[in-house]
């Protein structure tokens, strides 16, 4: 890494103000999921042995500026505790005299978690005279927060200004060593594997992986756009009418690496909130009868997607391949999950790119068999698409 890491770092004695991804699910005042705060454990313990002074801070949900105590970080201490097996401190602010007073408190190998810096407007304005605040409390600064790297807030971007020796935490540095991999030398062939409902939230990434990959699966409500472009009937199955074009100029830039399903799953109505479907039934591509709508790939293109995928050295995928949300349409994204954990297990490159295909290789139960899950949805995305991630590029040079 060109940038500074926290293993370049002095830490004992310090004081470390490190922004970490605790935006974490939450059920009944509980922590429902605990993965992101597992993910920065590395980071912490590692500061915590060198003897640093340990602060940390994140945001949680969307309070919007306003102090909501369901949102309140405090629901995180006892999880964090029990993972880092030592007492962590709660201060119910993140700037100002109580923060202050209670980081004066700390000794090395102390640990310290702030209150939700969102419950500050500032933070997501990327106020000066705030990310100055935050400075205020700290030696050096440590950033292991890939989730939020894509945003130029005043706890990732704007302290970096303020703070002589900005550093990556180890998450951070594993989360840009995978996917800078992906593009820098990949082992071929390299495939990359998008669904998703739109293809708007995916141009830039296609655009940025046609020259870079030897195929582009496309799954998800996404494909229907495609299919469309090409003349072909979708009956009512999600399209988005302003990028037909997009995706006609896509596809005569491929020059065949778009690989689209052969066939789908169909249903005659659906309740994505009541997580229920009608009648379902397979029908081949471009055979979509008019009231019935795509909802997962169908069997034959399992087969198609997995025949590519069996070859595959370098495996990215982003975008779940129906509503895997609902147990009836969830089949095809749960096998493309398990082919790559079989073609993992055989030495290929993996690396699922945060989000929905995430959450899909998890409850599929093979997390543990990809070479690197993202914990960075928005983030990975817009990595993959080539764009400067501001979080990172405020980090300090080696």
């Amino acid at each position: 890494m060109a940038k500074l890491t926290v293993e370049d770092l002095e830490l004992k004695g310090k004081r470390v103000l490190m922004r970490v991804d605790f935006n974490v699910p939450l059920e009944g005042g509980k922590v429902a999921d605990d993965k992101r705060i597992r993910a920065a454990v590395p980071t912490i313990k590692f500061i915590v042995e060198k003897g640093g002074r340990l602060i940390l801070m994140s945001h949680l949900g969307k309070p919007k500026g306003e102090k909501k105590p369901e949102m309140s970080l405090r629901l995180c201490v006892p999880v964090l505790s029990g993972l880092i097996g030592r007492n962590v401190q709660f201060v119910d602010d993140c700037v100002g005299e109580s923060v202050e007073a209670a980081i004066q408190k700390l000794g090395d190998g102390d640990v310290l978690l702030l209150e939700n810096l969102r419950y500050y407007k500032e933070e997501t304005k990327n106020d000066d005279v705030f990310a100055s605040r935050l400075a205020r409390l700290a030696d050096v600064y440590v950033n292991d927060a890939f989730g939020t790297a894509h945003r130029a807030h005043a706890s990732t971007e704007g302290v970096t200004h303020h703070i002589e020796k900005c550093a990556a935490g180890l998450l951070m540095m594993k989360e840009i060593q995978y996917m800078g991999n992906l593009f820098e030398s990949p082992e071929r062939p390299f495939v990359a594997i998008l669904g998703g409902a739109k293809i708007s939230d995916k141009i830039g990434v296609i655009f940025n992986l046609l020259p870079k990959v030897d195929r582009i699966i496309i799954g998800g409500g996404m494909a229907f756009t495609f299919f469309k472009a090409k003349g072909m009937e979708i009956g009512d199955s999600l399209l988005e009418e302003d990028k037909i074009d997009v995706a006609k100029e896509l596809l005569t830039k491929a020059g065949g690496k778009i690989v689209l399903p052969v066939d789908f799953l169909i249903t005659d109505s659906l309740d994505f909130a009541g997580r229920k479907v009608g009648a379902v039934k397979e029908a081949d591509a471009g055979a979509i009868p008019k009231g019935w709508l795509g909802v997962d790939i169908g069997s034959k293109s399992v087969a198609q997607f997995s025949t590519i995928l069996k070859g595959a050295k370098t495996v990215m995928w982003n975008g779940p391949m129906g509503i895997f949300e609902i147990e009836a349409t969830s089949k095809g994204t749960y096998e493309i999950a398990k082919v790559l954990a079989d073609v993992t297990d055989k030495g290929a490159k993996t690396v699922i790119g945060g989000g929905d295909s995430a959450s899909a290789v998890s409850k599929a139960g093979v997390k543990d068999r990809i070479s690197h899950v993202s914990t960075g949805g928005g983030a990975s995305l817009e990595f993959l698409e080539g764009k400067v991630l501001p979080g990172v590029a405020a980090l300090t040079e080696k």
